[in-house]
């Protein structure tokens, strides 16, 4: 009786651990069907992002599909900038941690600015550093 008491909490635990582990499996495959359509994507826990051409698309990441998807284009994009803890940081000086970790596209025909959260420092900055060389070209190509 003693030890059926004690292997109770751990059997719970185990089939809780298992159910986490298949929902997250659901969420990747959805994220993957997902990201098919797109020329790059990144996936994590927050948000899903996706580049086709000039359109970034992103929204979260549930075990059913990408919910509240928003799309925007670069070409109205005014500024990328990476903000961690809500500080804005150089993208070739990175802290080593932080909590909170957003690229922040600075829209040029409103106030408004999206913000995408990511989970790893390296990979938004690479993505910053990325969309920003975009950013560049699109207005090179837009001055010429």
């Amino acid at each position: 009786m003693e030890r059926g008491l004690f292997w109770l909490p751990l059997l719970i635990i185990f089939f809780w651990l298992a159910w986490q582990g298949a929902q997250e499996y659901q969420k990747v495959e959805a994220y993957r069907a997902w990201a098919e359509q797109f020329e790059r994507a990144k996936y994590d826990i927050y948000a899903v992002l996706g580049q086709k051409g000039d359109d970034i698309t992103w929204g979260k990441p549930t075990a059913k599909g990408i919910i509240q998807p928003q799309t925007f284009s670069l070409v109205d994009v005014q500024k990328i900038q990476l903000l961690i803890d809500g500080k804005v940081v150089d993208i070739n000086l990175l802290p080593n941690k932080g909590r909170s970790i957003e690229l922040e596209f600075i829209l040029t025909d409103t106030a408004n600015s999206i913000k995408v959260p990511f989970t790893e420092i390296p990979l938004a900055a690479e993505w910053g550093k990325f969309l920003q060389s975009t950013l560049q070209t699109l207005d090179n190509q837009q001055n010429s």
